[in-house]
């Protein structure tokens, strides 16, 4: 027992609320603004309202973390939550699909911010297997930096954050300026006749991908100043402003641009800027998705090391993952992480990247879901239990978070839930396999 607290008193506390609300704003922004507005244009005026739904959703989740963050500021986050209200076995299977999923959706990211460096370097998509190996090396740059320390890590993420804000401003400024000039002319129609609950549903469920990662903050937080104060305002702040920028950047580019053309555009955001201020725009829109990307990738990879760290602390992983440098991070933990993404990347290099990328937003976004789905209803469980103080507006953002969820289970389909029980499955042997270790 004193070995487990020497363990936990030796990462530092170095994430203030400004790199906290950066890692939530970091991760919720990533690859994904710059391609979901290809994927709604088709709903028209019923993606705005499926952002509003998602928006909805996501604030009441954010507000019951906050709480939950409050009450338990300890290091695993959605872990240490299910394991306050289940026990070991749920709070096991919730973290670790929630750990594969972090490591396994890298890749995607990782892949995808190489990727846009193609726009530049051509060469890349060119040379066969120049695209897998600058993927794998960006990882390790970004596990290399994470495991210098957090605060290092944390420092990267804010400068990364505001350097990805500047073409969603510019977006959001665009879009101001042609409203202010020709008025609501330039906006899509609305036919009230062409809204439905059915296109409502499916584009929320498309939205909720880029709102995956609201819970990032909860995660390190042994690593966090003040945890009780700091987390709960960043995942709240994070959330909120990551979603108002998601619904004007995407709503403009929906509304703005004709429906063929975004609808078939493989960077919607650039084609906008360009449709109204020029063909230059295009590569300065790619480079900073790629910025993003690797801004995000960043943010997720802490997560990544974090988490299992926070699980070999509490017996359920092997111990040697739980022991930290003197940097006080969990340098064994990111390195682990970090070999199985690697050959997640290699295992699938000649796959097509549309191929690959969908696969891996399908198993993260299920894994997340039903983490979700775990942490609403571990948040209603103790209130009921007397474990938490629940206010009437705690609870009721509870309910709506746990209904929210399930919808959204529901929304992604059945072959979502089906690679969510596969994922849970799959850690049954190393939760029996640690039994006999736990105390």
């Amino acid at each position: 027992m004193a070995d487990e607290k020497s363990l936990g008193a030796k990462t530092p506390r170095r994430l203030g609320f400004w790199m906290c609300t950066a890692l939530v704003v970091g991760n919720m922004i990533g690859s994904g603004v710059f391609l979901l507005p290809t994927s709604l244009a088709p709903y028209g005026w019923n993606a705005v309202f499926g952002w509003l739904l998602t928006i909805g959703g996501a604030i009441c989740l954010a507000f019951v973390f906050a709480r939950l963050a409050k009450a338990m500021p300890r290091g695993g986050g959605p872990y240490a939550y299910t394991l306050e209200a289940f026990g070991r076995a749920p709070a096991f299977a919730v973290a670790w699909s929630y750990w594969i999923s972090l490591w396994v959706g890298n890749a995607a990211i990782a892949a995808a911010a190489v990727s846009y460096l193609s726009v530049f370097f051509p060469v890349i998509g060119q040379v066969a297997g120049l695209h897998a190996f600058l993927t794998c090396a960006t990882v390790w740059v970004f596990t290399a930096i994470n495991c210098r320390g957090v605060q290092l890590a944390g420092t990267v993420q804010l400068v990364t954050t505001l350097l990805k804000l500047l073409p969603l401003i510019a977006v959001m400024a665009l879009a101001a300026i042609l409203l202010a000039k020709t008025g609501p002319s330039v906006l899509m129609p609305f036919e009230a006749s062409a809204i439905s609950p059915s296109a409502i549903t499916a584009a929320a469920t498309l939205t909720l991908w880029g709102m995956l990662g609201l819970e990032s903050a909860t995660v390190p937080a042994d690593s966090v100043d003040d945890p009780e104060r700091t987390i709960p305002r960043a995942t709240l702040a994070g959330t909120i402003g990551t979603g108002l920028i998601y619904l004007l950047v995407c709503s403009a580019v929906v509304l703005m641009v004709p429906t063929a053309m975004a609808a078939n555009s493989n960077a919607p955001l650039a084609d906008f800027v360009s449709l109204y201020w020029g063909t230059n725009a295009r590569d300065l829109l790619a480079l900073f998705a790629a910025i993003s990307a690797f801004g995000a990738l960043n943010g997720w990879i802490l997560l990544q090391g974090e988490l299992p760290a926070a699980m070999a602390r509490d017996g359920v992983f092997p111990r040697w993952l739980a022991k930290s440098s003197a940097a006080g991070t969990p340098v064994r933990a990111h390195l682990v992480s970090s070999l199985l993404l690697t050959a997640i990347v290699l295992l699938n290099f000649q796959k097509s990247m549309a191929q690959l990328f969908t696969f891996i937003i399908l198993l993260a976004t299920s894994a997340s879901l039903v983490m979700y789905l775990a942490c609403a209803l571990a948040a209603l469980w103790m209130v009921f239990k007397g474990k938490m103080t629940g206010t009437p507006l705690f609870i009721a953002a509870s309910v709506v978070a746990t209904l929210f969820a399930i919808w959204t289970l529901i929304g992604a389909g059945a072959e979502a839930s089906l690679w969510g029980g596969v994922l849970l499955l799959a850690g049954l042997p190393v939760y029996w396999l640690m039994r006999p270790r736990r105390v």
